[in-house]
């Protein structure tokens, strides 16, 4: 990838649509405007949209960005076409023609990157935004994008150097700077910790929203379990008669539960069973349990709970819900959550429920959550926090523990990528798409 290129990309959809728009970036973008488009008159005035007709026949808008006020910080011409698949192929053909090239996956912004205008924690919520699918997605992107990572970050490596520069500078000049003093570098050294630990603590938030929260539906069969999916997504994704042991298979679904990504799976009826596909129905039932972070343990409100259910929320303990279903036809006892497939009721406050239990509901404002590869540096920028806090507490010399405070702030510095290696930056935009 030479960064020195001017690369062009569709930055919209693929589809076909009313409009399209096609970025061309880098020193060479104001030439290859001039040949593409009409008219196109040096000097050109930035962010001054000019409509015209492009080399390919149709018509549209250029939109000029200087360098270091677009979205690479280079020199960049955006064009909006009629978004045709034909239209667009035949604008970028162009743009090709007159001296650009293809953008990889990502170029785009990893040009922003290395200019200066996103840290390596925005450019990820560049890629979580479009990726987004529920609301909670979108918030814990939009927060990365805005920087509330990098800005926590970049303050506790701060701190970090401030430490190990008093140290370093104890150890050069001591005459100038006296003895230095262990007891306040602990007290920075520990409020410091306490902030990267409190950050690790969103972790589990973080994967929830990102991979999604997983649940299990479970129960007895013809206890309402297909038709309680069915309800949530919408439609009659799963099969329902009233013959026991219709479903045996599990079938998984995606669903928007209140703003968290869930992955939701239907179940083979809980019952001992004499017929072998059933049976292995039933197993995969349990391996579903398994992997699941909460069970939805489905019961027939007008049947009410037999010795069997009662054994099963035994076992599943506090990580299960009770749920009543065909609330609408029979009141329950007042436990667990009232639900009715057929009228709605009850599903929004289940919905909700699911957020609250997933963490969203705790969250007061503050939509920062990290993802894997903070975690990973953030654990080893701790560790290395911790041993410098243990060499300053014990006596030895503190130029020790300012080897271990560069280590730390190497650690954090490769999360907003001051610090991160080539290999390390390619793998972040590695699952970019062309056009960002």
């Amino acid at each position: 990838m030479n960064l020195f290129d001017t690369i062009v990309a569709p930055i919209t959809g693929t589809e076909p649509a009313a409009v399209a728009v096609v970025r061309v970036s880098g020193q060479q973008s104001y030439a290859v405007a001039a040949k593409v488009f009409a008219p196109w008159h040096e000097p050109i005035e930035a962010r001054k949209a000019l409509y015209g007709t492009f080399a390919h026949g149709d018509d549209g808008i250029a939109l000029p960005f200087a360098e270091g006020h677009s979205y690479t910080g280079e020199a960049t011409v955006e064009f909006s076409v009629h978004g045709s698949r034909a239209s667009v192929r035949s604008l970028v053909d162009a743009c090709l023609a007159a001296g650009a090239r293809l953008a990889e996956p990502g170029e785009f912004t990893r040009r922003s990157f290395m200019n200066g205008r996103l840290d390596l924690t925005q450019a990820e919520g560049v890629r979580e935004t479009i990726e987004s699918e529920t609301d909670a997605q979108l918030r814990l992107a939009n927060a990365l994008r805005g920087g509330d990572l990098k800005r926590e970050v970049a303050a506790l490596r701060e701190r970090t150097l401030q430490v190990a520069a008093g140290i370093e500078a104890s150890v050069d000049f001591p005459d100038e700077i006296g003895e230095f003093d262990r007891d306040a570098a602990i007290s920075t050294l520990v409020g410091v910790r306490e902030s990267v630990r409190a950050l690790l603590a969103t972790a589990k938030l973080g994967a929830i929203v990102r991979t999604g929260y997983r649940i299990a539906i479970l129960g007895q069969p013809n206890a309402g379990k297909s038709s309680l999916l069915n309800a949530l997504m919408g439609t009659d994704r799963a099969i329902v008669t009233d013959i026991p042991g219709t479903t045996r298979d599990t079938l998984e679904e995606r669903l928007d539960l209140g703003g968290v990504p869930c992955v939701v799976t239907d179940t083979a009826g809980l019952r001992d069973s004499h017929d072998p596909i059933e049976r292995m129905g039933i197993e995969r039932s349990h391996r579903a349990e398994a992997s699941a972070d909460l069970v939805w343990y489905v019961v027939d409100a007008a049947k009410g709970l037999d010795d069997e259910d009662r054994n099963h929320l035994a076992r599943l303990g506090e990580r299960a819900w009770l749920i009543l279903t065909k609330c609408d036809l029979a009141k329950g006892d007042g436990r667990g959550f009232h639900v009715s497939a057929k009228t709605g009721a009850g599903l929004e406050a289940l919905r909700r429920a699911v957020a609250e239990r997933a963490g969203l509901g705790s969250t007061e404002g503050r939509w920062l959550a990290i993802n894997d590869r903070h975690a990973d540096h953030l654990r080893e920028a701790d560790a290395r926090l911790a041993e410098a806090v243990e060499t300053l507490d014990s006596g030895l010399p503190v130029d020790l523990a300012s080897i271990h405070l560069q280590s730390a702030a190497m650690e954090l510095g490769t999360i907003t990528g001051e610090t991160a290696t080539l290999d390390l930056i390619d793998r972040v935009f590695r699952d970019f798409c062309v056009g960002k």
